[in-house]
């Protein structure tokens, strides 16, 4: 959520950044709320007025009592209580007008950063740089639940069963592979100095507001019946939402945070073939990571949480590539993002495996997020990316060690996380 002030000193800039995120439908909120702010201000100032103009008329009723002057003090007290009522109109007023405005502002998009690719959709973000060889071995490449169903290591029939489509089992080796990767990334960016959390994995509903917008709150969370309570989508929204409504001081910062945590996601709409198994899931695991910031530090942090995860892929042998979102892929709340992807050698081509944002003090604002600085308070910057998520990774990590004779290369990384392992058998 962009800043009220800055919008009604820039709307032409902020008109421009929504056509630049292809939502011209959103234009014509910017002249509304304008108007609504205006009317929202007017109505606070008469009300300042009235109540400064009834608190001088109420001070002349007792100096009128001490004199005696009973009916002219009754004239007055009832004056008053015209005043008291015409402000209490007022209020409501203000009040109904500035709910209008915060309604609206949560729907106009962030200003992103003058870097950001102009794009309609993902097929316009733009490729960075690649990190390691993308290898095409000269024998074919299974499934990735074929070669998980090789070492008796997923049960998909039996979780649909149990939870429907979008569920597993994992089994044996695989789920014991799938927890040493998780291992290994916590404790990869506990030596990076990330301090480690474990969250709360539901949140309510002013969190959920507070760091996402509401088209993605609808297609992700899922709601617990007759609570105000959301399971997280990821374990970000828990982490950032711990600073709720928080003053934090100034040499506190950076907070730079890494969590584990279950995520749930509704994952709506049709998936090519590709994206079954345990690609696009309802349920999966992920080690996060989260900074908190001053402003002009964001921009650093940025790059530092990007090549975290480009340098934990290589650990493991597996050749990635980071992509440069463009305008139109970027959420609303998000200034700039990087897509870190995979290479698969069955598909010849790469997939998203995490998402780095900074979404400058959009969610701070939201959720009253605020640092105290030598020249007072400001709000901070807010950056968030994936550390590793394993369904995902177990995808790109079997394709990548799998060897001709079906068994699966372990990394020097890893191994101490799987029993001193050098190979699946």
């Amino acid at each position: 959520m962009i800043d009220i002030k800055f919008l009604r000193e820039n709307p032409d800039v902020v008109k421009q950044n929504i056509k630049n995120k292809f939502q011209d439908d959103k234009l014509p909120l910017v002249d509304e709320v304008i108007e609504l702010d205006k009317k929202s201000r007017e109505a606070k100032g008469k009300a300042d007025e009235l109540r400064a103009e009834r608190n001088k008329i109420s001070k002349q009723i007792g100096g009128l009592m001490a004199q005696g002057k009973k009916e002219e003090a009754e004239e007055i007290k009832k004056l008053v209580t015209e005043k008291s009522d015409e402000l209490a109109a007022l209020q409501v007023q203000e009040k109904e007008y500035q709910e209008k405005v915060n309604e609206i502002m949560m729907v106009i998009p962030n200003i992103i950063d003058p870097s950001v690719p102009i794009g309609k959709d993902d097929s316009e973000n733009v490729e960075i740089e690649r990190f390691g060889e993308p290898v095409i071995p000269d024998f074919e490449i299974p499934y990735h639940t074929e070669i998980m169903e090789k070492f008796d290591g997923i049960d998909l029939d039996a979780a649909g069963k149990v939870a429907g489509n979008g569920f597993y089992y994992l089994m044996g080796d695989i789920a014991r592979l799938h927890s040493a990767i998780i291992s290994y990334a916590r404790d990869f960016m506990i030596d990076r100095g990330f301090t480690y959390c474990v969250p709360p994995f539901m949140i309510r509903s002013n969190v959920v507001t507070g760091v996402m917008s509401f088209a993605e709150m609808d297609a992700m969370m899922y709601k617990i019946e007759g609570e105000d309570l959301y399971l997280i989508g990821t374990s970000e929204h828990s982490m950032i939402g711990k600073f709720i409504d928080t003053i934090i001081k100034e040499d506190q910062l950076p907070k730079t945070l890494t969590s584990y945590s279950p995520c749930f996601r509704k994952e709506k709409g049709a998936h090519g073939i590709e994206e079954r198994g345990v690609y696009r899931i309802h349920q999966f695991e992920k080690q996060e990571m989260i900074v908190v910031c001053k402003p002009e530090e964001s921009p650093m942090w940025f790059d530092k949480l990007w090549q975290n995860t480009v340098d934990l892929f290589r650990s493991l042998d597996i050749p990635v590539r980071t992509l440069e979102c463009c305008s139109g892929d970027l959420a609303d709340l998000k200034v700039k993002s990087i897509d870190v992807e995979a290479w698969s050698p069955r598909q010849k081509k790469y997939f998203e495996v995490g998402s780095c944002s900074n979404l400058g003090d959009a969610q701070a604002r939201r959720l009253k997020i605020r640092v105290e600085g030598e020249d007072g308070k400001y709000l901070p910057h807010t950056l968030n990316n994936t550390v590793v998520a394993p369904p995902r990774m177990l995808i790109a990590f079997l394709e990548n060690n799998l060897n001709a004779d079906g068994t699966v290369n372990i990394p020097k990384a890893l191994q101490p996380y799987m029993g001193g392992k050098e190979r699946l058998e």
